[in-house]
């Protein structure tokens, strides 16, 4: 992840949550002195999002340390420490929730991405995410994927053209859609057509597709359209496709498998924040 966009989307949320200041930890730790928390794992896992603990504390206040003890990819088992933070009390709490939230839901995407890997259990296909992310969060969710052992798929609308069912039915066809983009760009541009059945797959193949997805299909049918489809082509299965039936996905003879519950369902993984002791401050 490029370090300043991380920390233009972490200003923000800390904006959101901040707004004119920690009325709580203002009023009970100001000048209290500076102490050191941990962060520690609460359940089993797959770590994502350190950069996060780094860059979030460091807009907070740049006296204070982060000292990492896990880092991106590595499995989390309940009750190691991730971090230990050192430095002044009221901003380690303030920055708490906001880097929490983050580190959960990146560690929780990893996690899921590892399960389906593992799951699949087949390295030649490529397991990867789709634009199913949250607003303001694809970044670290498509980064949090690949700490789980995913590959992305195109970051946005910008970097990769992809025709799905609407465009092909505004187009009139596959055919017509293709050819009307061939004429418009260049040879560095990939294009992926979505079909739904095998005469949209040979229409796609006939077409000049660069990439093939096989929308929504079953195992058996994803063998047969791959079968049409030349070497030359990338082919990707998407679709109605859960950690439960992953595995009978594993010997369809495809290059990718695309999943919008790795990012957009994923549950968060158990991660807490304590200071490592307890003062009394009087006023």
């Amino acid at each position: 992840m490029n370090v300043l966009k991380i920390q233009e989307q972490i200003k923000a949320f800390f904006l959101e949550d901040i707004g004119e200041g920690d009325v709580t930890n203002q009023l009970l730790f100001q000048g209290a002195g500076r102490t050191e928390g941990e962060l520690l794992a609460k359940q089993s896992g797959i770590l994502s999002g350190v950069k996060c603990i780094e860059v979030g504390y460091q807009l907070l206040d740049p006296s204070i340390h982060v000292t990492l003890h896990k880092h991106d990819g590595d499995t989390l088992e309940k009750g190691e420490r991730i971090a230990t933070i050192e430095g002044p009390v009221e901003h380690l709490l303030t920055g708490e929730r906001v880097i929490l939230n983050l580190l959960q839901h990146m560690s929780g995407i990893a996690t899921i991405t590892k399960k389906v890997v593992n799951e699949l259990n087949n390295s030649d296909i490529r397991v990867c995410d789709t634009r199913k992310t949250f607003p303001g969060l694809r970044m670290f969710e498509k980064y949090a994927v690949t700490c789980g052992g995913g590959f992305n798929h195109r970051k946005g609308l910008y970097d990769g053209i992809m025709l799905k069912d609407n465009h092909i039915a505004f187009a009139g066809s596959i055919s017509n859609a293709v050819q009307m983009l061939r004429e418009q760009t260049g040879h560095m541009v990939k294009i992926e057509v979505e079909t739904e059945n095998q005469d949209e797959v040979i229409e796609a193949v006939q077409a000049g597709a660069d990439i093939i997805m096989f929308d929504n299909c079953t195992p058996e049918e994803a063998d047969r359209y791959a079968k049409l489809v030349p070497q030359s082509i990338i082919t990707e299965i998407s679709g109605g496709i859960t950690l439960d039936n992953i595995a009978s996905y594993r010997d369809t003879d495809v290059d990718y498998i695309s999943l919008g519950f790795i990012t957009q369902s994923a549950p968060a993984l158990d991660i807490s924040f304590n200071l490592k002791e307890s003062r009394k401050y009087t006023k």
